[in-house]
C-alpha cells in the first residue's frame, strides 16, 4: 500500500464498548501500552499533527478505544493504557475489559494487521508488557516493538538499552526506537505498516 493521504485524518470515535467499533472494513492499526508511555504523542507525530491525540498529563486518563480514520485507508486504533496503579478497580476492570473486547468482539478483527507495542526505553519491559507480548505470540497477531522516548537516552546509553531489550524480548518481535521529539523511527515505522496493511 502507498502511504495514506495524512491531510484527510480524523478522530473517528471514542469507543466505551465493542458495539461502538467502527464497521468500515478497513485494515486496523491498533497501540498497545502502560500509561504515560507516549502513545498520543506517537499518533501525532506519525500523523504530522500537534493535537490530533490528546496527549494527557494525567497518566491512565483514556478509558475509551480511540479510532482515527487515516485517509479512508486505514484506522489507527488507540487502546487504553495500563499499569497505572492509582486507578479505582473498577475502571481498571473497565480498561481491561474493553481492551479483551477489542480482541475479542471485534467484529473486524480480521483486519486488525499490526499491533504495535509501546514501551519506555528508560523504563525497560514491564510484567504488564510482557504479559501483552505473550498474548500477542500465542494469538499469532504481528506485532512490533516500539522503544519510545529514546531522544532521553545518550547515543551509548540507548544503543545498550536495544541490546538488553533484544534479550529481555527475544528474536520474536521486531524492535524499533522512536522519539515524537527528533522524529528518530518515523519512517522506519511508517514503512513497517505500509508492509502489513
Amino acid at each position: 500500500m502507498n502511504k495514506p493521504n495524512l491531510n484527510r485524518v480524523s478522530l473517528r470515535i471514542s469507543a466505551g464498548r465493542a458495539d461502538q467499533f467502527p464497521r468500515d472494513p478497513i485494515p486496523q492499526i491498533a497501540l498497545s501500552g502502560r500509561s504515560n508511555v507516549g502513545k498520543s504523542s506517537l499518533i501525532n507525530t506519525m500523523l504530522g499533527r500537534n493535537s490530533l491525540a490528546r496527549v494527557s498529563g494525567t497518566p491512565g486518563k483514556t478509558i475509551t478505544i480511540n479510532f482515527y480514520d487515516i485517509d479512508s485507508a486505514m484506522f489507527f486504533v488507540d487502546l487504553p493504557g495500563y499499569g497505572f496503579a492509582k486507578r479505582a478497580g473498577d475502571d481498571k476492570k473497565r480498561w481491561s475489559g474493553l481492551t479483551d473486547s477489542y480482541f475479542t468482539s471485534n467484529r473486524h478483527r480480521d483486519l486488525l494487521r499490526l499491533v504495535i507495542q509501546l514501551i519506555d526505553v528508560r523504563v525497560g519491559p514491564t510484567e504488564d508488557d510482557r504479559m501483552m507480548l505473550s498474548y500477542l505470540a500465542h494469538e499469532q497477531i504481528p506485532t512490533v516493538v516500539v522503544a519510545t522516548k529514546c531522544d532521553k537516552l545518550s547515543r551509548p546509553a540507548l544503543a545498550e538499552a536495544m541490546d538488553k531489550w533484544k534479550t529481555q524480548i527475544g528474536e520474536a518481535f521486531p524492535l524499533l526506537p522512536f522519539s515524537s521529539l527528533s522524529k528518530m523511527g518515523k519512517d522506519e515505522l511508517w514503512a513497517h505498516i505500509l508492509q502489513t496493511v
